[in-house]
């Protein structure tokens, strides 16, 4: 059964989002495959202060999420990968919700309209990076029609990763 997406809003991260991640991400289910806990205030605030760099320059970020009631629930959006490892000099998309949020379909929402407009950026494909234990994220890899690329192990963690690849 298909069930409607929520109404879900995406901006340019601003400087009073640094706070609002750091409070949304502050939970361990949150952060159990990203290091385990929420990174300091000062990380979000570099964070949201690169995504604006990004959006100015490419079009693209990593999108502050908003609910129907403009509260941050999280983000998403695309960025080109980071690390030396992995599907260098391409662009990734992700999603981080908070606890509360999860389960009701806005990171698939959310997801699809990034997918838009990284298109319309003219990027021709991208990446979803994703812990192999985190059936929620390949969940919506899926729906949104990624395929499974390429499996790996994390330097870092050491644990099994999956890239999966969206192209058009």
């Amino acid at each position: 059964m298909n069930r409607a997406l929520p109404v879900v809003r995406l901006r340019v991260p601003t400087d009073e989002d640094a706070v609002a991640w750091h409070r949304v991400f502050d939970d361990p289910d949150v952060m159990e495959f990203h290091g385990g806990r929420s990174a300091e205030l000062s990380a979000y605030e570099e964070l949201t202060a690169r995504q604006r760099r990004h959006d100015a320059e490419r079009g693209f970020c990593l999108w502050t999420m908003l609910d129907r009631d403009d509260r941050v629930i999280g983000f998403t959006g695309a960025q080109p990968w980071p690390q030396d490892w992995g599907p260098k000099g391409e662009i990734e998309i992700g999603w981080r919700l908070g606890r509360e949020h999860w389960g009701r379909g806005y990171a698939t929402a959310a997801a699809r309209m990034t997918l838009e407009r990284v298109r319309a950026a003219g990027v021709p494909g991208v990446v979803a990076m994703v812990d192999a234990r985190n059936a929620r994220s390949i969940a919506v890899t899926e729906r949104l029609g990624m395929r499974l690329a390429e499996v790996f192990t994390t330097p870092r963690s050491q644990r099994e990763g999956r890239c999966y690849r969206l192209t058009w």
